[in-house]
């Protein structure tokens, strides 16, 4: 027979079970993987989205300072080297010499490199640290660097993952792609050669012949050699500091602004 609330008899030796309280260890380890899963997403955040998002806005960034750039009046083509004036060579225009980079300051140049899409257009600033310069997403210049068309080793260095991550495809450049700097006087464009993978110590590579010590000054390497090398650096493998990318490179011309943009900037397939 039922009770009055028509509930079915408690039967013999099953008695309901009082509700346990929560205990200290269970707690613990709810809080621990909510605070695992917060670390996750903050991970995926940094990792992909956010990094998506800035790398967006800098290259947004990079195309209106060209585009600023391509309204002002053209400045006067620089003299021509000598040399030139073989028919059928082109003409090869005396790059200008651009002043040292201040630390954390944008220079008043921006990296383009087709390989890396057509979208690709990154702010360069001085020196090489990550609050100063590389972790706003921007190309760094070491200090002491050569400069851009002139005799010596332009060297720079990028993040390679995160804070938008300039150097990510430092490892897809193919022989003879393009690496340009623009700049408000024009376009000095230089070619790749190669990639090597060195220790985090191997500063040789930013010599201004990359790592030959007996040309280890920049007054040597101007008398004697007289090359004009571009380096690019990051941490490798990703999301590694075990070892360093280096990409080398090596001056073609310069492409004054009056004369348009030049074929270097083409698409690549």
């Amino acid at each position: 027979m039922t009770d009055a609330a028509g509930a079915a008899p408690r039967r013999l030796g099953d008695p309901r079970r009082p509700r346990r309280g929560a205990s200290f260890t269970g707690v613990l380890g709810e809080l621990l993987l909510t605070a695992g899963v917060v670390v996750l997403l903050y991970v995926v955040w940094q990792m992909w989205i956010g990094d998506a998002i800035m790398s967006a806005e800098e290259n947004g960034s990079g195309h209106a300072i060209s585009q600023a750039w391509a309204k002002q009046p053209a400045p006067s083509p620089p003299p021509i080297e000598d040399g030139t004036g073989v028919p059928g060579v082109p003409a090869q225009y005396t790059p200008p010499v651009m002043a040292q980079p201040a630390n954390g300051v944008p220079w008043g140049a921006q990296m383009r490199v087709p390989r890396f899409g057509r979208d690709y257009n990154v702010t360069i600033a001085g020196g090489v640290s990550r609050p100063d310069t590389l972790d706003h997403g921007w190309i760094g210049v070491y200090p002491e660097s050569g400069l851009p068309g002139q005799p010596g080793n332009f060297s720079m260095a990028a993040h390679r993952t995160t804070w938008g991550k300039p150097f990510n495809q430092l490892d897809k450049l193919r022989l003879n792609d393009a690496i340009v700097i623009e700049t408000s006087q024009g376009w000095y464009t230089y070619r790749f050669r190669t990639l090597e993978y060195v220790a985090p110590d191997s500063v040789d590579v930013l010599d201004p012949v990359p790592q030959d010590p007996a040309l280890s000054s920049a007054e040597a390497a101007r008398g004697q050699a007289g090359e004009k090398y571009i380096t690019l650096t990051a941490c490798s493998p990703l999301y590694s500091l075990a070892e360093r990318i280096i990409a080398y490179g090596v001056f073609e011309s310069f492409q004054p602004r009056a004369l348009g943009a030049p074929a270097s900037l083409k698409a690549v397939s």
